[in-house]
Order: C-alpha cells, then structure tokens, then sequence
C-alpha cells in the first residue's frame, strides 16, 4: 500500500501568499501527505519547505540545477542540504534531499549538447550508443552529488533517474524513478513497476508520472507536450487534439492504483499546476492540455480545479482511509 501521497509543486516565482494557498489545497483538497517542491533558487526552495511543513506536508527538497556547470551545480546542491538540513532538525523524519532529476540531459557533459532540450532528442535517438558514456559519467556525477548531500545533510536522500537511466542505488536511501507511461512502454509497464520493488531492498517512490489532457494523451506520456509549437506567437497547438480531461484523470488513477497494489511505497503526480501552459478558450492556444498540471493556469491569474485534480483526491482518499483500516472506496 501506497505510504506516500504526493504531488510535485513547481515553486517558480509564486507570490508567498499564493505559495501557501496552493500547498493549504494540496494538503486539504487533494489529500497529498507529501509534496517535491522543485526550484532553481534555493531560498525560495527553502521558504516553500518551510510553509509546506508547517501546514503538515513532508516535504522532497528538489533544487533544480538544470544546464548549469558542474561545480555550480554541486555549490547549489550543498547549499540546499545546508538548508534541508536545518529544516529536518526542527521537523524530523519529514525532509528528504533529492539530489537532481534526470542528469543525463539535464547536467552537461554527460552527453553533448548545450542545454538540455537537445541533449534529451539526442539520447532519444542515440542511446543504445551512447550507453556506456551516460552510465559512466552519470555514475561519477551521482558520487560527487551524494557526497555533497551527505556532508551536509543527516536525513535520507534520493534521486529522480530517468527510465532508461541505470543507477547505483546502494549510494541512496531511496530508489527514485521517473516513470511515464505510453504507448511505447505500455505493455510492460505493470511489469517494470514490480520488478522495481521486488529487486530493491529499500523504498521505491515514483518521482514522475503523467500526461496531458487530450485525446491519446495516454499514448504519448511524457511526450504530451509537444502538441505545441513554440516557435509561433503566440505558440499553439499543432495539428488537431481535441482536450479530454478524462484521460489524465484516467491515466493517473490507474497509475495510482497500480503502484498501490504492487508495494511502491510512494508516488508523485506530475505537477501541481504549469503557468507557462495556459487554458484558453480557443483550441488552437489552450497550451494547458498539452501540460501535466492538475489546475489549470488562465491568463487572469486563476487556477481551475480538472477533472485529474478531483480524480487523484479521491484515489488519495480512499488509500488513507483503507491506511487507517477502513474500507477502500
């Protein structure tokens, strides 16, 4: 049974009244026990940390460290354990480190390419020949980070690996995957889950999943967001996507239920909200079902509550309640 009921939250440059508004929902309405707080500027990863715990969340610290150079990820990495660290001596057993996401493409030097964007098509297309170089050098950065956290920072620490990324896990307290669903994976998926949790002897969290909310979504995962063209203005929607909330919703609670049933200890829906992904009214610009957000950013500033909002409240309900003994709806 799922221990962990999480949602991730993409801290930006959200307003502190704002902040604590949408953590208060996360914690209330969507019924999460825990939320990744996800940052590239450490104090604001920081101030999110500690409204999320005073409220009761436990909290994934995640700095986001994105392009940047190695020893100016590394700085940053240990600033956020200096400051993960002082949160779990005040709140303890409710902070964990999450050293990085995904460092195959998003830290530089692992494959080439300036930034990150171009290092993921190129490992899209290219990985089975570039799988020696990305497990050597991704090891080597996973040490370096893992020193830095633990240096500095007493309580567990975690990573979000790729799919395809092959980790050392005895380095870490927690086994962390990003694990999307498609087309591509579909049929082994349920497989993939269980066979995380049978060949580790530590938890399992699933750091990512999700998709948009469109018609074959599902078959596209991570990919659902491009149906967008960014190179237009303002960008659209290329080609012809039809926005079905009902299949995020369907996507997520059947993800959430299968990691319930297979002894994943804990999962993160991907994500909260996506400002830059905004719901219009017009087909052709509602960047929003191409997104992962369970709300919906409009361009006025408000946030509408969608139907994978409501349909992950109650499958996180029903697994609290089954938690405490009663029965599962």
């Amino acid at each position: 049974m799922l221990k962990l009921r999480g949602i991730s939250y993409l801290v930006g440059e959200t307003h502190p009244d704002d902040l604590r508004r949408d953590l208060e929902i996360i914690s209330r309405d969507l019924r999460c026990d825990t939320v990744m707080l996800i940052s590239g500027e450490v104090p604001r990863l920081v101030a999110a940390a500690g409204h999320a715990l005073d409220l009761g969340l436990n909290v994934y610290l995640r700095p986001d460290p994105t392009d940047l150079p190695r020893t100016t990820m590394l700085a940053r990495l240990g600033a956020a354990a200096d400051a993960a660290e002082l949160l779990r001596r005040e709140h303890p057993d409710r902070v964990t480190l999450v050293v990085g996401s995904e460092f195959s493409h998003t830290a530089p030097g692992i494959v080439p390419g300036p930034r990150s964007f171009l290092r993921l098509q190129l490992i899209i297309r290219f990985r089975s020949l570039m799988r020696r170089r990305i497990d050597r050098r991704l090891h080597t950065l996973l040490a370096d980070a893992v020193t830095v956290a633990r240096s500095r920072f007493n309580g567990p620490i975690t990573y979000s690996a790729a799919a395809w990324e092959r980790v050392d896990w005895t380095l870490f307290d927690v086994v962390g995957v990003s694990l999307y669903r498609s087309r591509r994976n579909a049929a082994t998926y349920a497989d993939r889950v269980h066979d995380l949790v049978r060949r580790h002897d530590r938890p399992v969290v699933i750091t990512e999943f999700g998709c948009g909310a469109f018609t074959g979504a599902e078959q596209r995962g991570a990919g659902s967001f491009q149906i967008v063209n960014w190179f237009t203005e303002p960008p659209r929607i290329s080609g012809d996507h039809p926005r079905d909330e009902s299949v995020q919703a369907r996507y997520l609670t059947d993800l959430i239920d299968l990691y319930d049933t297979q002894g994943v200890h804990g999962c993160f829906v991907f994500t909260f909200a996506m400002p830059d992904f905004l719901h219009e009214d017009d087909p052709h610009l509602d960047l929003d079902k191409a997104g992962f957000g369970v709300m919906a950013a409009r361009s006025d500033g408000t946030y509408q509550r969608k139907q994978a909002f409501h349909a992950v409240a109650d499958a996180y309900r029903g697994i609290a309640e089954a938690d405490r003994g009663g029965p599962r709806r």
